[in-house]
């Protein structure tokens, strides 16, 4: 199906030439669905203190902060690379602390994880001709070849939390307490309105999350692909005027779905997994 907004001109619509492009081309990938269970969150002093009167805690929300992603090659296996990943997540929780309505604290959660891809060998070091300002740096002029990593993250689903009082669970008084806040990029510092802290806890807050993720190895390649013409939009750009502010609000349908809850069955397939509905086992 031809695309209507970007279509080939009219005198070129058969094959032209092959042209040489540099891309982006993925050498291997790999996709997972990770549960992270009872992964600790980090808290700011004032969240902490309002965690230590905790009675019960609730996880509203998660969302993925950064990815920060290592390369090594791996030894006696020429091509391959192992992609060190560390997940950074910040956390929403609501705090029952007694009779009333929940307090809301946020939190870092950490994740790491390693795969192993195929991102393929190359020896030449690539400069370019564009300027970026103070881009030599005497630390990181050695040009290297390496693959980069690319990936993908959906926003975690959020799927438990629990507090465990430190001071009678012995089996969690050590848990996590080589982790060093130092390591955490300051971006990811930044995210919280004030700074996260570790020690000195009565209780601590563990939250259990759904992570689906791509991870891809990618290398900037030249590729030679069969031209047929340049692409040339034939769609009109269109928007309100000052004239007429109303035009384009006149052109937006009816929201009639916002008025009338869709039903169940538009959201399910046939033969989906409805979760509202046991499981029927048969008999043996």
């Amino acid at each position: 199906m031809q695309n209507k907004c970007c279509e080939p001109h009219k005198c070129g619509t058969n094959f032209k030439e092959a042209v040489c492009i540099h891309t982006d081309k993925i050498f291997d990938s790999c996709r997972d669905k990770d549960c992270l269970e009872d992964v600790r969150v980090y808290l700011t002093q004032s969240g902490q203190e309002i965690v230590d009167r905790a009675i019960n805690i609730k996880c509203s929300k998660a969302e993925i902060i950064w990815v920060f992603t290592d390369i090594e090659s791996v030894p006696f296996n020429r091509g391959f690379y192992s992609v060190d990943l560390k997940y950074f997540f910040k956390v929403t929780l609501q705090v029952f602390t007694g009779i009333g309505k929940p307090l809301c604290v946020e939190g870092l959660s950490v994740f790491n994880k390693r795969v192993i891809l195929f991102g393929s060998e190359g020896n030449a070091k690539i400069f370019s001709s564009k300027y970026k300002q103070n881009d030599f740096d005497t630390q990181l002029w050695k040009k290297t070849n390496m693959p980069y990593a690319v990936v993908e993250v959906l926003e975690p689903i959020t799927l438990g939390a629990k507090i465990i009082d430190i001071r009678s669970d012995k089996k969690c008084c050590c848990c996590d307490d080589d982790f060093d806040l130092a390591s955490v990029p300051d971006s990811v510092c930044r995210v919280f309105d004030d700074a996260l802290v570790i020690g000195g806890e009565c209780k601590r807050a563990f939250v259990s999350l759904g992570v689906f993720s791509i991870v891809k190895l990618e290398r900037r390649v030249q590729l030679l692909i069969p031209s047929y013409d340049y692409c040339v939009p034939s769609k009109e750009c269109v928007g309100a005027t000052d004239d007429h502010p109303c035009d384009l609000f006149d052109r937006i349908d009816f929201p009639m779905e916002e008025f009338y809850p869709p039903e169940k069955c538009k959201f399910l397939e046939p033969g989906d997994y409805d979760p509202s509905e046991k499981p029927k086992y048969k008999k043996v």
